[in-house]
């Protein structure tokens, strides 16, 4: 069986147009080319693809079938140019970004769009490491560009460049000690600070160290519940805030979603059951509690708040 692409773009062209004779046109061909070549994809693929019963040809339900696949085989085709065009000197076929989990979401995807365009075929990896280990993934090769919070001590080996500036705002609980009073440097060093950890030890882990108990914690979220909960007071980038200094994401949400680092190896499978009470039998998608801590939280709050001695024996 030999199928080339020039029978598949005539098959599809055929199909979209409606007609050999304007499939032709769209391909600068003559009808008969046209027409031989479906002709014989049909005999290489021993189906027919078309019903020649009336005036204009009509995909046949093995046509409909192989459309799709057909459609699959050229774009492919379009995708293999486009990824050896890109390979060109100037153009990496590969880029690695490393970006600390902080950084503000919503200018990263407006850039990553922009990205998308301008260089759609190149690969993109995504990490989101914590503070310094941003430098040190670019020290070991396994980042190209990084994106991070300047530290007093900079890496001689890597060149830097300024982004801008994001002020820092220190946070409590509402009802902390240190909320709704003034509050000075020798105040602070009597409560327990929450601090962002990482994975190599140095000087810039302590940077902002100004209490004399601390809590390392590897992520700027769970610090934000943790305030929430009277916990300790912390330091946070002012642009979680909005302008009354209330956290723009309180809802479970809005919470950061796992990344491809955080998930164990998973199989896929897609169920196919409509949905009986919708008229296309549409269904929702479902998230998995991949963050239990949330589930048990709420939980916790809602026995909290049941009536002393009623017990809730099944869930609704």
């Amino acid at each position: 069986m030999t199928v080339s692409l020039d029978q598949l773009e005539a098959f599809v062209a055929a199909a979209q147009h409606g007609s050999f004779s304007a499939a032709g046109r769209a391909l600068r061909k003559a009808q008969s080319a046209i027409s031989t070549q479906v002709s014989n994809l049909e005999d290489d693929l021993g189906v027919a693809l078309f019903s020649r019963e009336g005036r204009n040809p009509v995909l046949t339900p093995a046509g409909e079938r192989l459309l799709a696949e057909a459609r699959v085989v050229l774009d492919r085709r379009e995708h293999l140019i486009g990824v050896a065009a890109s390979l060109t000197p100037h153009v990496e076929h590969r880029l690695a970004v490393a970006i600390d989990e902080l950084y503000p979401e919503q200018p990263l995807a407006t850039l990553f769009a922009d990205f998308a365009a301008h260089f759609p075929h190149v690969e993109l990896e995504l990490l989101f490491p914590m503070m310094e280990d941003v430098s040190r993934l670019v020290l070991d090769g396994k980042a190209d560009i990084g994106v991070m919070w300047r530290q007093e001590i900079l890496p001689t080996e890597i060149a830097f460049h300024t982004l801008g500036w994001v002020p820092l705002k220190l946070v409590c609980g509402k009802d902390h000690p240190l909320a709704n009073t003034l509050v000075d440097w020798e105040e602070l060093k009597r409560h327990r600070q929450l601090m962002v950890a990482v994975r190599s030890e140095g000087p810039e882990k302590q940077r902002l160290r100004t209490a004399a108990e601390v809590w390392w914690v590897e992520s700027h979220w769970v610090i934000l519940q943790m305030v929430r909960q009277g916990i300790g007071w912390a330091l946070n980038e002012e642009y979680i805030y909005d302008k009354r200094g209330r956290v723009d994401n309180p809802s479970f949400l809005d919470y950061r979603m796992p990344v491809c680092s955080d998930l164990p190896m998973l199989d896929t499978v897609i169920v196919e059951v409509p949905n009986p009470k919708h008229p296309q039998g549409v269904r929702g998608v479902g998230e998995v509690p991949i963050v239990p801590p949330l589930a048990a939280e709420f939980v916790t709050a809602f026995l909290e708040c049941l009536p002393e001695g009623l017990r809730c024996s099944r869930a609704a």
